[in-house]
């Protein structure tokens, strides 16, 4: 059975435009990389987990700050390159990425040295425009800003005011 993740992905509006909020991958492999080496905040679940429960449990764990409140938008699923299936919720919010208390994990570093060292799970996170966010996202996700996008383009034509009196 393929490994399941689930994510949020956090937008406001910036004037005219939208930015969403993403995570640079931490650890040693990603520290030298910029481009494909950011993230949705997401994390696997198991199947005794609800998808979006687990959404908002990774992006507390990941950032160490709560996710925002307020109505999840789903953004549906993705098959990544690596068989994993990722599932993303969208929702409306803001913070401040200085806040970040990003989650650790440990690893042998360097690679068969014997030593186990702690890194921070993502080691910044920024607000970007969508077009900046997909240079930067590892190309498998990229996919979410685009239905992010498509659904944004659809609500503001639903809150135009008619001109046919």
């Amino acid at each position: 059975m393929a490994k399941r993740s689930a994510g949020l992905l956090i937008f406001r509006a910036a004037g005219p435009e939208v930015e969403v909020l993403i995570a640079h991958m931490g650890g040693p492999f990603w520290a030298s990389r910029d481009a494909g080496a950011w993230s949705i905040p997401k994390g696997e679940y198991g199947p005794e987990e609800e998808p979006e429960a687990a959404a908002r449990r990774e992006f507390e764990e990941e950032l160490g700050l709560p996710a925002p409140a307020g109505e999840r938008l789903s953004l549906g699923e993705s098959r990544q390159p690596g068989g994993k299936l990722v599932t993303v919720w969208a929702v409306e919010g803001d913070l401040d990425p200085e806040r970040l208390e990003p989650g650790m994990f440990s690893m042998e570093w360097p690679p068969r040295s014997g030593v186990l060292r702690e890194f921070p799970e993502i080691d910044r996170v920024g607000w970007f425009s969508l077009e900046r966010a997909a240079e930067l996202l590892v190309p498998g996700q990229r996919i979410f800003l685009d239905r992010l996008a498509h659904h944004i383009r659809q609500e503001g034509r639903r809150q135009r005011p008619s001109t046919s009196d």
